[in-house]
């Protein structure tokens, strides 16, 4: 260490000395650890003990960064505790549940009084004394009850801090930005915007209503200590997303990261051109380490999950400071004090729960067929003379599952293209990060429409735990099947010998043999309304997503019964129907309040793409 740091690190260790209470740098310069990373090690721990310092020490030995004179950010928010903060979290873990997560979830709940800065580790003390001046201050004057008024739009959610109560908090955040400036020599910016309480944000617009219901059952007009609490972070880590280690693992290289359960890793998503499929590079918040580290051992976590607390000022209650007869022990108590927590609310847990007992429905129409785009004499070009399948295109599909009547059987039930099952897995893949819960599955017999559920399902993960169930009265209006008999359709013992996870228990509204050829308009809007009605029926406590897959007439079918509306002129259906492209999508909400569905945004946007003609390469021989 240079003179002049050596001179720095003695005055700092001198002012601690010269306090009534021990100083935590003494000890760590006894053990021989060097004072510039004995006070990084504090900062890095909330300056809690000694021990979790010289702990944390020990584990960084071989932290490259541990010299670097990289100083911890640090924030001030003003918390709720007690009953209010037990619905909000209750609010955080259903709205994750129903509506997937959201940024609001990265953080607990709170109001930013000041934004992230930073402090050099010799300082980190007099922010400390800073909060406590600020909060003493204050203390007098400081709201007994904090009002806050839901504020709502199509991309936030949270409570507004509204009226003298907010210019109160401000004049205390101000207050301790500006000690804070002197004493710990930080430049601070309090805020001075609208105070908030964010519930939701970057939320997909579908799940506005759900969220606007979830938090209307918080009710937060009750009295509540507040607490503002000092938080420190990593400003290396800030755009860095974070994994929580689930499983030990001990590395197998020497480039690889030692995991155990807990440890939280920070990866970021631009530097992960070395690592191969499976595995991410990361540096261990618990060691500093940078290395290898099998992803399926983790999961992800929130960005608040490695914040360090510091110090905490809680402002009681107002009987509380009525029956203060000591003004300094009062001012103690409310620097020290962590509240307890408050049993739980339970009308509240049962108003919340009332709100979320919500279903919806979604109907897609099936991803590309074969005979879409090579014809009707699709079949012909595929077979061998001895009727074996080979594939003469890319966009044929890699093979075809068994049937009990040969290939011929596929002529009038044709499967997905090679582009078909692209679209289904992308839609799929697009349903999982919506977020959308899906709870079963239902599809019409047509081959296309089983292997497109299938696809999805397996791209939501869901492929094992939710069967297919065949609802053959949601099959395609059968006018428009060629010939006179309805199309030879796969069995579900044949489904289930081609690997499709279907369920033989359902008993569906039409059996297969009561369909209809060339039935009339009338006969199959009917048919699709009793369809849909025992869909629902079926599903009575599925809170979540109903998915249907069927074909593009479904969008109209299957849908206009459970909006309540008459079915559309025949006319009308068929140039709708028309327009209605691969994976087209239709989602209905229930309105339990009003006793009604809704027609709300699909969760996912749709699906474009052009057209890609067939390339005779012959046309290039010379003489062509």
């Amino acid at each position: 260490m240079a003179a002049g740091e050596t001179q720095l690190y003695a005055k700092v260790s001198n002012k601690h000395k010269g306090r009534s209470t021990p100083s935590l740098l003494d000890p760590l310069l006894g053990m021989g650890f060097p004072a510039h990373t004995a006070l990084k090690a504090l900062a890095a721990t909330g300056r809690k003990t000694a021990e979790e310092a010289s702990n944390w020490l020990r584990c960084h030995r071989d932290d490259p960064s541990l010299d670097d004179p990289i100083p911890q950010e640090y924030a001030l928010f003003l918390c709720p505790t007690g009953s209010l903060l037990e619905r909000l979290q209750e609010f955080w873990r259903e709205s994750k549940s129903q509506c997937t997560k959201n940024r609001a979830h990265e953080v607990f709940p709170h109001i930013t009084l000041c934004d992230f800065f930073t402090c050099e580790d010799h300082k980190v003390d007099c922010l400390y004394e800073a909060l406590k001046r600020a909060g003493d201050r204050i203390l007098g004057s400081f709201p007994s009850v904090v009002p806050l008024v839901l504020h709502s739009s199509i991309s936030y959610l949270g409570f507004f801090v509204n009226d003298s109560p907010a210019d109160v908090i401000r004049e205390f955040a101000i207050m301790f930005a500006t000690e804070a400036s002197v004493l710990a020599d930080c430049t601070v910016k309090p805020c001075t915007k609208q105070l908030h309480l964010t519930l939701a944000h970057k939320f997909y617009p579908h799940h506005q209503r759900t969220l606007e219901q979830l938090a209307r059952a918080i009710r937060p007009g009750h009295g509540c200590q507040w607490t503002a609490v000092l938080y420190s972070r990593d400003m290396r880590f800030v755009h860095y997303q974070t994994l929580r280690a689930l499983f030990q693992y001990k590395p197998q290289n020497v480039d690889e990261l030692t995991l155990s359960p807990g440890d939280y890793i920070f990866v970021d998503p631009t530097q992960q051109e070395e690592a191969s499929e499976g595995w991410v590079i990361g540096i261990s918040q618990r060691t500093g380490c940078r290395g290898f580290l099998p992803e399926n051992y983790t999961e992800q976590a929130s960005e608040s999950d490695t914040w360090v607390k510091h110090r905490t000022y809680t402002f009681s209650l107002a009987m509380d400071l009525i029956s203060r007869k000591d003004g300094e022990a009062s001012s103690r108590r409310n620097w020290e004090l962590y509240p307890s927590q408050t049993p739980r609310d339970i009308s509240s847990i049962q108003a919340l729960q009332a709100t979320i007992a919500r279903r919806s429905v979604l109907v897609v129409r099936h991803g590309e067929r074969v005979d879409q785009i090579f014809g009707k004499s699709w079949l012909q070009q595929c077979s061998t003379p001895d009727g074996k399948y080979y594939r003469p295109d890319l966009n044929f599909p890699y093979s075809l599952p068994r049937r009990s009547n040969g290939i011929k059987d596929f002529e009038n039930d044709p499967p997905l293209s090679s582009c078909g099952i692209f679209q289904s897995r992308m839609a799929g893949e697009a349903l999982l990060d919506s977020g959308l819960r899906v709870t079963s599955v239902f599809t019409s017999p047509a081959l296309r429409c089983v292997q497109t559920a299938r696809h999805i399902l397996e791209e939501l993960k869901l492929e094992k735990r939710i069967k297919i169930r065949v609802e053959p009265g949601i099959f395609e209006w059968t006018k428009w099947e060629s010939g006179r008999t309805t199309p030879t359709l796969m069995t579900l013992d044949e489904l289930k010998e081609a690997n499709f996870n279907v369920s033989t228990d359902y008993r569906p509204a039409f059996p297969l043999a009561s369909l209809l050829p060339a039935e009339s308009y009338d006969e199959y809007v009917e048919r699709c309304a009793v369809s849909v009605g025992r869909i629902i029926s079926a599903c009575p406590q599925d809170v979540g997503v109903i998915l249907i897959v069927s074909h593009g007439s479904a969008l109209d079918s299957c849908t206009r019964p459970l909006l309540g509306l008459p079915p559309r002129d025949s006319g009308d259906f068929a140039q709708l129907v028309r327009k209605i492209p691969s994976l087209g999508m239709c989602f209905c909400e229930e309105n339990k309040e009003e006793g009604k569905w809704e027609l709300v945004n699909p969760p996912v946007k749709t699906l474009t793409h052009g057209s890609n003609s067939a390339f005779n390469w012959r046309n290039w021989l010379p003489g062509s």
